[in-house]
């Protein structure tokens, strides 16, 4: 496998000082979407948190949206 899709839905953004914020985002299960049926055999729970720093980031990230998060090994 090179490549993994991840699919979670932004619960919370917390703001720290500096501008700072942390976006916390949850597996989601619609059991009348077959995509998230499918994702949650693989991964039934999970829990992501990331800390922003970036103004044109944080204005990407929406709480109650659902975002894929694509991941691949990088190359050492």
């Amino acid at each position: 496998m090179d490549s993994c899709r991840c699919k979670f839905k932004c619960s919370a953004i917390e703001t720290y000082e500096h501008s700072t914020k942390l976006y916390t985002f949850q597996c989601t299960y619609d059991s009348s979407i077959e995509e998230d049926r499918r994702f949650a055999k693989a991964s039934p729970s999970g829990e992501l948190k990331i800390y922003i720093d970036n103004p044109s980031a944080q204005k990407f990230f929406e709480v109650g949206k659902t975002y894929y998060f694509d991941a691949s090994v990088c190359p050492a």
